[in-house]
């Protein structure tokens, strides 16, 4: 395995502050998986679906025209608008 100086690959900010836990110790950082990866950009794309879920309801849109555009259940639009409603 070979070590990169993270004086090149990482601001000086991250540096200070990594410092603050461990100074001068040789330290792993794990790749990130791509299945992980995946599920992000999985919980993203429903995230964005629902917000235009949202958005449509509220331009007037009735639930069981939504449901019927994303193939969900009425139950599932209702879930789905509670999301947003309740903040």
């Amino acid at each position: 395995m070979s070590y990169i100086n993270a004086n090149i690959v990482l601001p000086k900010e991250l540096i200070k502050e990594i410092q603050k836990y461990v100074n001068g110790v040789n330290l792993y950082i794990p790749k990130v998986s791509k299945t992980k990866i995946a599920y992000n950009n999985y919980q993203l794309e429903i995230y964005k679906r629902n917000q235009e879920i949202y958005e449509m309801f509220l331009q007037g849109i009735k639930v069981s025209e939504l449901a019927v555009k994303y193939y969900l259940s009425a139950k599932s639009i209702y879930r789905i608008l509670s999301q947003f409603t309740r903040s």
